[in-house]
């Protein structure tokens, strides 16, 4: 990289002010001049006493006239002189500030055009381009979730506990039973609570097997694929405004707490359950809840959703469960949201 040029040594070119030289001459200049009126004066005066009265001299009032009329006018030339003189210093030290700035901002651009210009541009357009790449591809795998069933990868589970608990129908509201055969909800084996949890996590990356398996397994289930498909829709609209959740370290709030959630309890007295407390994250929510219509109805629908899903899977979560829940993407986003919304006021 060139070094700037030396702003500190006199300019020898003919630049305006610059030199050394430029400053000294006018200066030297006026002191000649004012020098000259000086004894011009001086003279003019002592030729006006030669041809004057000798005798009016011993007046005190015209000696003291006489003064004046000698200093006074040879003050106000010097004064005149040194304001001049300083008038011109002041403009010289201007346009050396002015040299000195230009010759910095050209030393600047030359500088950074020795860079590869295109280099920091690409790497911006780069990871723009693997943003989007990374959204398109998590909605490609989602859509692709709902309409492949790898029966291979699907894990029995007999020996562990079903995610959610069925929910009690009541006779009259049931219709008959056509023998077309057991209904595909029926043949399908139990959720376990794990495979949920680590669903609404999403998974970690592309490589991320374990994760993309319990993604499919939970998008079987029509209750929880309601609430998948939320918690993607609203984790899609927040990364917009750049809020990640992956960014926000909420507080654990206790099993206990979600317990008491699921049980329809509700303001101040689980207002724990809130951990989100990053103010940026939070303002930055609130007013797109406020200015945008389409966020807000995403929002409430999955404010509903974890409502509804949660409290079937609350009974057969152990603490453990619910504590491992409060680390997912979707119950941070769901802390966020509560937070936003009023619902642990």
């Amino acid at each position: 990289m060139k070094p700037p040029p030396d702003l500190t040594s006199k300019s020898t070119g003919p630049g305006p002010g610059l030199g050394m030289a430029d400053q000294d001459g006018p200066g030297h200049g006026m002191e000649i001049i004012g020098f000259v009126l000086s004894v011009v004066w001086a003279g003019l005066v002592l030729l006006f006493m030669l041809m004057s009265d000798p005798g009016d001299e011993q007046d005190t009032l015209g000696l003291l006239a006489t003064l004046l009329m000698v200093f006074l006018p040879v003050a106000l030339i010097w004064v005149v002189v040194i304001t001049l003189r300083s008038v011109r210093s002041l403009r010289a030290e201007a346009a050396r500030l002015q040299a000195t700035v230009e010759a910095m901002r050209t030393s600047y651009v030359q500088t950074q055009s020795q860079l590869p210009g295109s280099q920091g541009k690409t790497a911006v357009e780069r990871k723009i381009d693997e943003i989007a790449a990374s959204t398109r591809q998590a909605e490609t795998v989602l859509t692709t979730f709902i309409s492949r069933r790898d029966a291979a990868l699907t894990v029995p589970s007999a020996d562990r506990k079903a995610a959610l608990v069925p929910q009690a129908s009541e006779p009259a509201a049931e219709q008959p039973v056509l023998a077309l055969g057991s209904p595909p909800d029926d043949l399908r084996p139990p959720l376990p609570v794990p495979e949920v949890i680590r669903a609404l996590h999403f998974p970690e990356s592309p490589d991320d097997r374990e994760g993309f398996r319990a993604l499919r397994i939970a998008l079987e289930d029509r209750v929880v694929a309601k609430l998948i498909r939320a918690s993607q829709d609203v984790l899609t609209l927040l990364s917009q405004d750049g809020i990640y959740m992956d960014d926000l370290v909420p507080e654990m709030p206790r099993p206990e707490l979600w317990r008491r959630f699921a049980g329809g309890e509700r303001g101040r007295s689980i207002a724990d359950l809130g951990g989100i407390r990053d103010r940026s994250a939070l303002a930055l929510t609130a007013a797109r809840m406020k200015t945008d219509p389409v966020f807000r109805d995403a929002a409430h629908h999955f404010l509903r959703s974890f409502d509804r899903t949660f409290a079937l899977i609350e009974p057969n979560a152990s603490d453990t469960d619910l504590a491992a829940l409060s680390d997912t993407r979707s119950a941070r986003a769901f802390m966020l949201l509560g937070r936003v919304t009023g619902t642990f006021d």
